[in-house]
């Protein structure tokens, strides 16, 4: 079946399911594999619950119902049901003459898209990546969710590995597009930096191809001026269509942003640079996330709004009442203590810059505890002794380094296997009124730490 015939058939049964334990009435169930599941052995058992048609990518499954009019006629027979349910999705997006914005970046890539779409939903119906939804699972998830009443598309991706991002692209077709940065992350999936950037820099390509075929302003990007990587990705590419933030004196920055202060809020000032008609007068935004980084991250949502007509006001009533939620830049405040949480990701740009904005925070006592950076490969014990390297420079009054990887560094700071092992040192040691720093990539579960401090 022909993927257009197949779009026809989801217009007739708008709902699919890829978990066989929710099958709502008339669905369509799509059999996914993983590593540790194959949706294809639960087919049957989908179309039972109450789906109307099941797609599978098993002949053996097929033909065994073969004997069984009614249920082989709603079996659908694919070559690749994970391709194919990207290839619906993609057809389902096709269906909206909207603006879709693609982001991508090793750091802040969340968050960015968190803010662009808080600032969008002043005035517009936004369809956004939920949590982090961003593989190519996740996408397709998201894509059909769009529905007539929206008006914009926020869609994050992610990538572990090259193509990954052209993959996601080739799905989601955006015609605006942003990357955060590009930095030492997933270097096992990657095998080196270059590796990192030739594959974030695929969504440039998509968007310059998306530039030379449109005879309408399609393939603009919204890119931080301040990042030498990014800048040289898009020249490389040709790409001109350009919409500019920074925070320094380059002429061509159209929203301009200072730090002004972060203790532990961010608070900073931003203005538009227009050198025929004169710079705006700075206005000043008083932010609910810890960092100074994240002016960056507040700079490209304010680039965005004002590149959708949005107003100044309208732009900074979403920024001052963004409040996160999902372990990134967060302030805990506890009873005994406060907690700078970022406990989601880790990899040596974001630890570095986190560890820099900890010793720049005009607070104390201060304490680190940071959880080991995963999927460095051959590059993991370099990257993780910079770091102690780094720490031994900060003179934090107390540092915990958890996981295996950290335990292998020279340095004479306390070390601990795991997270239970930390927690049992937190109940003996019991610190009160400090400041804490608690970052680590998921897998280390430092996230559960903030209960018991």
């Amino acid at each position: 079946m022909e993927i257009k015939q197949l779009y026809k058939l989801y217009q007739q049964h708008p709902c699919i399911t890829t978990d066989s334990r929710d099958c709502p009435e008339g669905s369509i169930f799509l059999a996914l594999k993983g590593e540790s599941f194959d949706g294809n052995k639960f087919a049957l058992a989908a179309l039972e619950k109450g789906c109307s048609y099941a797609i599978i990518d098993d002949a053996d499954v097929f033909n065994a119902s073969a004997q069984q009019q009614e249920i082989a006629s709603r079996l659908i027979l694919v070559d690749d049901c994970l391709q194919t349910f990207k290839d619906l999705a993609r057809e389902h997006r096709r269906q909206f003459k909207i603006p879709v914005i693609g982001i991508t970046g090793t750091n802040g890539k969340t968050t960015t898209k968190e803010l662009i779409a808080t600032v969008l939903q002043e005035k517009y119906r936004v369809l956004f990546t939920q949590g982090n939804f961003n593989n190519d699972v996740g996408v397709p998830k998201t894509l059909f969710r769009l529905t007539s009443e929206h008006e914009i598309a926020v869609i994050e991706m992610g990538a572990s590995h090259p193509g990954d991002i052209k993959t996601l692209v080739e799905t989601a077709e955006p015609n605006c597009g942003l990357i955060t940065n590009v930095g030492r992350a997933h270097l096992q999936g990657f095998g080196s930096f270059e590796g990192v950037k030739r594959t974030k820099g695929e969504l440039y390509d998509f968007l310059r191809r998306k530039m030379e075929k449109s005879s309408f302003e399609e393939g603009m990007i919204f890119i931080n001026a301040d990042d030498d990587d990014l800048r040289q990705m898009a020249d490389e590419r040709g790409l001109i269509l350009q919409a500019a933030y920074g925070t320094g004196s380059c002429d061509d920055i159209i929203v301009k942003g200072k730090v002004e202060s972060c203790a532990p809020f961010l608070h900073f000032s931003w203005f538009i640079h227009d050198e025929e008609e004169g710079d705006s007068e700075p206005m000043l935004v008083e932010t609910h996330l810890i960092g100074a980084y994240n002016i960056y991250n507040m700079l490209a949502a304010i680039t965005v709004g004002m590149y959708f007509d949005l107003d100044p006001e309208q732009i900074n009533h979403a920024l001052t009442n963004y409040i996160p939620s999902n372990n990134r830049s967060q302030l805990t405040v506890t009873d005994h203590n406060k907690l700078i949480v970022d406990a989601y990701n880790a990899n040596p740009s974001s630890m570095r810059v986190a560890i820099d904005n900890f010793r720049q925070m005009q607070v104390g006592p201060k304490m680190a505890i940071l959880g080991d950076m995963l999927e460095l490969g051959e590059m993991s014990g370099e990257e993780h002794q910079r770091i102690a390297d780094i720490l031994g420079e900060c003179l934090f009054d107390d540092v915990w380094l958890v996981g295996n990887n950290f335990a292998n560094t020279q340095s004479s700071f306390r070390k601990f296997h795991d997270v239970e092992e930390v927690k049992a040192a937190l109940r003996e040691k019991q610190p009160e009124n400090y400041y804490i720093l608690i970052k680590g990539s998921n897998s280390t579960r430092l996230y559960q730490l903030p209960e018991i401090l």
